[in-house]
């Protein structure tokens, strides 16, 4: 089983892609991948994954109905997923506890987290609007490493609050 510290050693790998699945309506699987990091929760601070997703997307839809999610991140051979319960937080689902400015900084947060550079706040407006689709994930963190010259996963005992957007 994998920490959170080996989410944030396989952002680094991987440039933050990372696969995020939620549930259709009938209960299938929808899966595309995003930029993910690790970033502390904007009420909490407890380290959290978390991701952007642009607004109008179908993943959003899918979280408002079912909040369940997985975030996937890989590099060479190894992986880490973390599974739970998402907890929206953008201009269509606002947070409690997060107001617009904190909101502009959490987008800048997370892109920096999934080891990307913001683009500002023009590139922000020439993107449209964002929705950060932080989910709340209440689980362990699972990795797998079959090759040792991989960077080795460790385990973890301990459950942890994460965030996946």
């Amino acid at each position: 089983m994998a920490s959170i510290d080996d989410v944030r050693t396989l952002i680094a790998l991987e440039h933050g892609l990372a696969s995020v699945s939620t549930v259709r309506p009938n209960g299938t699987l929808q899966s595309t991948v995003v930029n993910a990091g690790v970033v502390p929760h904007p009420v909490t601070e407890r380290p959290v994954a978390a991701f952007v997703a642009r607004g109008g997307t179908y993943k959003l839809d899918h979280l408002r109905v079912d909040p369940r999610a997985t975030l996937l991140w890989r590099a060479g051979w190894a992986w880490a997923t973390v599974e739970g319960t998402a907890e929206l937080c953008g201009p269509d689902d606002p947070l409690k506890g997060v107001d617009d400015e904190r909101l502009r900084l959490l987008l800048r947060e997370i892109f920096a987290a999934a080891g990307g550079e913001h683009e500002g706040d023009s590139g922000r407006r020439k993107r449209g609007q964002n929705q950060l689709a932080a989910n709340r994930q209440i689980g362990k963190p699972h990795g797998h490493q079959p090759i040792p010259s991989c960077e080795r996963i460790r385990a973890s005992r301990s459950r942890r609050e994460l965030i996946v957007n």
